[in-house]
């Protein structure tokens, strides 16, 4: 694991010169709590690993295995020290078809794991699309703020998000769950996710968030078919140009596991990790800012081979896809089926 320096917010009375605001920096006029943050983490020139902690009874992959507070603080420490720099704790599934939970029984999820994880000296962001819960959870300790729906979900995200000066992940989103099936039609999918993510920015910089703290996300399995998940990890350096840091998240997807599927039957998600690991290096080979994974040591290891034989980057040979793939997918990817689990 590369270290990078992290900082946990601090009043303004304590902070240092390099926290001080940055010219064009169009915040809170009183501080910048998350310079140090940005520099080391947003600005990093290795790539950053985000483990996942989803402390939710109906996730994809892991619902239910972190829904008691000493597990979900014992694996949050653990994928630390596995190697991650950011610990993203999630309070409600995103996965399709799951059921919304109240805005209250979120925040009593995630506040808890984040105070202690903080308190552990674990850099924390959270996953949410309800500014009252990315509030509380900064307040609790959480550095970042990872919104699956790039600030559609909730007005109020991009004042909470200015105001509070952190990092803001905007995933690429067209709508909630239950919905998400019907709008994966595109034209064009990598120009059309493009140029949606290019108006959530937009709209962040309208708000006031400093274009230093932006994050984008294509947000692969949301609204997306496998073959759209395919096209679209072949086509990063397209989204790159946008010109913002990107993360990548295709941790056990069922992409992948339509991938790797034996007489049709997609390999189950716990069989999913080499083929995440691999997914996740291309990415960065690419350019991508940072992968955020379940399996943090698996991952870590394989960034460490790759930056020990020079950080090798992929060349661009265009918009046709991996070899052997078309606009639906490679073969046996499943193109016309729509990713089936996300967070």
């Amino acid at each position: 694991m590369t270290p990078i320096r992290l900082c946990r917010p601090t009043p303004h009375l304590h902070r240092t010169a390099c926290q001080r605001p940055r010219a064009g920096w169009r915040g809170s006029a009183n501080e910048d709590r998350y310079g140090l943050l940005v520099t080391d983490l947003v600005q990093a020139a290795s790539p950053v690993v985000m483990g996942i902690l989803n402390v939710t009874p109906d996730s994809f992959s892991d619902g239910g295995r972190y829904a008691d507070l000493d597990a979900a603080i014992a694996h949050g420490v653990r994928l630390r020290d596995d190697g991650a720099h950011l610990v993203d704790v999630g309070g409600e599934s995103t996965r399709p078809g799951a059921d919304r939970v109240a805005a209250e029984t979120e925040a009593d999820r995630v506040r808890p794991v984040i105070r202690e994880l903080a308190a552990a000296g674990v850099p924390v962001s959270i996953d949410t699309t309800r500014a009252r819960v990315a509030e509380l959870a900064l307040a609790a300790g959480a550095q970042v703020v990872n919104d699956v729906s790039g600030g559609l979900a909730d007005p109020d995200m991009a004042r909470v998000v200015r105001d509070a000066g952190c990092p803001w992940v905007l995933m690429h989103w067209r709508g909630h769950s239950r919905e998400m099936r019907e709008l994966a039609r595109y034209g064009d999918v990598v120009a059309d996710v493009k140029a949606e993510l290019a108006q959530r920015v937009e709209a962040a910089l309208a708000a006031g968030v400093a274009a230093d703290r932006i994050v984008i996300d294509p947000g692969l399995g949301f609204a997306k078919t496998a073959a759209h998940n395919w096209e679209l990890s072949a086509r990063l350096p397209e989204l790159l140009a946008l010109g913002y840091p990107l993360l990548f998240a295709a941790s056990r997807k069922s992409h992948l596991g339509a991938l790797l599927a034996v007489d049709g039957t997609p390999r189950p998600t716990e069989g999913r990790e080499i083929a995440t690991v691999a997914t996740s290096v291309l990415a960065v080979a690419a350019g991508a800012w940072g992968v955020r994974v379940h399996d943090v040591r698996a991952t870590a290891d394989a960034l460490a081979v790759w930056r020990a034989t020079g950080s090798p980057r992929l060349a661009a040979t265009g918009s046709s896809g991996p070899a052997g793939a078309s606009s639906t997918g490679p073969a046996g990817a499943g193109g016309a089926q729509t990713s089936g689990e996300q967070r």
